[in-house]
């Protein structure tokens, strides 16, 4: 039986609608917004604060510096320019440089951002908004958790926005250097590791994207799934993108992950609450299948495009489903990426707020087993 679900309906803008938004809602009297957005290479970076900034909205920005060893010089050089132009856009911001892995090479860079936003004040703070299109999953995944969990507790701030700034050919042109130890996402075990979830019947999620063999082929390895329902993009702006895909992956898909063609999860490129309700569908279907036999369990892996990851972190939310992730240790621009991006498509979603109603479908509460 299906539940009722946290967003849906959902509150949601793209396009001409998200220019329209943020030029009047943030305006408003008494608006004050804590910022956090990424300040990297990836020319999305600029996109919303310098909207924000145009609209002349109330706003205090924490700006995410990921480090990673050995970073290419030209992205350096990208970051800096960028850096440069975001402490010009608000008068009241910190720059905080996060370490991505540890002197062991462990992920720590979960950890570290949840540690800067423990040490920050807000005080007359009425919405958080986090930009996600700079930012990896392993790091941006943490926040949204972080002020969706402080929301749940009423500590405030009211409101929490997510945006992005959709692009996927910029997506497959940034491609990531995997590094050698897969893991759940800070914050992301979802009751994996513990006694009880041996029993449970694995399915793996996996976002298939190109580029990603060696990443997926790692990852299948540390879930050890039962069955693997690959994410495939439709529809999409590239139509043949699916077909690439699917012979890029043949191997996996008639041999290692043994797939049947009708397991293939198909998802609006453009739209994360189109796979955000995918997944709570399979895990509706499967919790009474699989009550008796040790229950289910749904491990997800979102790669390549941030608007299906952002869907997948909805899910991964509201049901407190695991994330397996290998965290890259760099990363491989592209020669067409562009330095700045003129007119991204944005996209907003409204996650948390005085737009709802009190009375809302709670979350799953962190390795409680689902009803």
């Amino acid at each position: 039986m299906a539940r009722d679900r946290r967003w849906d309906p959902c509150v949601a803008h793209r396009g001409q609608e998200v220019d329209s938004f943020l030029s009047d809602y943030f305006i408003q009297p008494g608006r004050l917004a804590f910022f956090v957005a990424g300040a990297g290479f990836d020319p999305r970076s600029r996109a919303v604060a310098t909207r924000l900034a145009a609209a002349g909205a109330s706003v205090r920005a924490l700006w995410v510096q990921e480090n990673r060893p050995n970073p290419h010089q030209g992205q350096v050089e990208r970051a800096a320019t960028n850096t440069t132009e975001l402490l010009a856009a608000f008068a009241e911001r910190e720059l905080v440089p996060v370490e991505i892995f540890g002197s062991d090479g462990a992920v720590v860079g979960g950890r570290n951002i949840i540690n800067v936003l423990n040490r920050q004040s807000f005080d007359s703070v009425t919405d958080v908004v986090v930009d996600i299109s700079a930012l990896s999953v392993g790091t941006s995944f943490p926040i949204i958790r972080y002020f969706v969990e402080r929301i749940g507790r009423r500590k405030g701030p009211a409101n929490l926005h997510v945006f992005v700034a959709h692009d996927p050919r910029l997506d497959a042109d940034i491609r990531s250097i995997p590094s050698d130890a897969p893991g759940y996402v800070h914050g992301f075990k979802g009751g994996s590791t513990l006694f009880a979830a041996a029993a449970a019947a694995r399915l793996w999620l996996p976002q298939l994207a190109a580029g990603r063999r060696s990443t997926l082929g790692r990852l299948y390895d540390f879930v050890e799934p039962h069955d693997t329902c690959p994410i495939l993009p439709f529809p999409a702006s590239d139509p043949r993108l699916g077909d690439a895909l699917v012979a890029e992956y043949l191997t996996e898909l008639e041999s290692t992950w043994a797939v049947d063609t009708r397991n293939i999860v198909y998802a609006d490129e453009s739209d994360p609450l189109d796979l955000y309700r995918t997944i709570l569908r399979l895990d509706d279907l499967r919790q009474p299948v699989f009550a008796e036999a040790g229950g289910s369990m749904l491990v997800l892996s979102p790669l390549g495009s941030k608007v299906m990851a952002l869907g997948a972190l909805m899910a991964a939310l509201e049901r407190d489903l695991p994330v397996a992730h290998l965290e890259p240790i760099g990363y491989e621009v592209g020669l067409a990426v562009p330095v700045d991006i003129v007119e991204p498509n944005l996209i907003h979603i409204w996650l948390e707020g005085d737009v709802y109603p009190q009375l809302r479908p709670s979350m799953v509460a962190e390795g409680r087993k689902k009803p």
